[in-house]
């Protein structure tokens, strides 16, 4: 499943990205978005009409929000890993739904303010649940009317993405020497 699976529109790149080879064959890349530009395509033939932008694409990571400040902190080091893996002149910013700043709006703020004209908008969470489902991509919306030439997209959450079943194997192998018997 791509980073941009949406609901209900996906983010691709035009081929004529200057990172693309001559022949277009590859698929692009979230990396390329960084400097090249972006392209929101209809997921089907009846969708709307395509809407070209270009510029430079961002991610926002959205998690719910919580009133432990640890909980939201987790958030700012994966938007970190990500812009330290995307490279630095990549986009990153963490957002919450609720409860905790920056929120979703302040976030997609903050990545038009740095130059992007398209953010693609990551739910860190892993079930489409009604949050992924509903809350978000209306929050979202809201968000983006306020950026005029600023197009989005919707990721698909983590779900069971094969890294994350791959971390749940390791978490849970690194539990094992932790386990304690039920017996006194």
């Amino acid at each position: 499943m791509s980073i941009c699976s949406a609901v209900p529109m996906s983010v691709r790149l035009s081929a004529r990205s200057p990172l693309a080879p001559k022949e277009a064959t590859r698929r692009p890349t979230l990396l390329d978005t960084c400097e090249t530009e972006a392209q929101i395509l209809p997921m089907s033939d009846s969708d709307a009409d395509t809407r070209h932008v270009g510029g430079r694409g961002a991610v926002l990571l959205v998690d719910h929000g919580s009133r432990r400040t640890e909980a939201n902190a987790l958030l700012d080091e994966v938007a970190a890993l990500v812009k330290q893996r995307l490279g630095a002149r990549s986009i990153v910013e963490p957002a919450h739904m609720e409860i905790a700043d920056p929120t979703i709006a302040q976030g997609f703020t903050r990545c038009v303010e740095q130059g992007a004209t398209t953010v693609v908008v990551h739910p860190f969470m892993l079930a489409p649940g009604r949050h992924v489902t509903e809350d978000l991509p209306r929050l979202v919306a809201e968000a983006a009317e306020l950026h005029d030439g600023v197009a989005f997209a919707m990721a698909a959450p983590l779900g069971s993405h094969a890294g994350v079943i791959d971390a749940v194997i390791d978490r849970c192998q690194g539990a094992l020497p932790d386990a304690q018997s039920g017996k006194d």
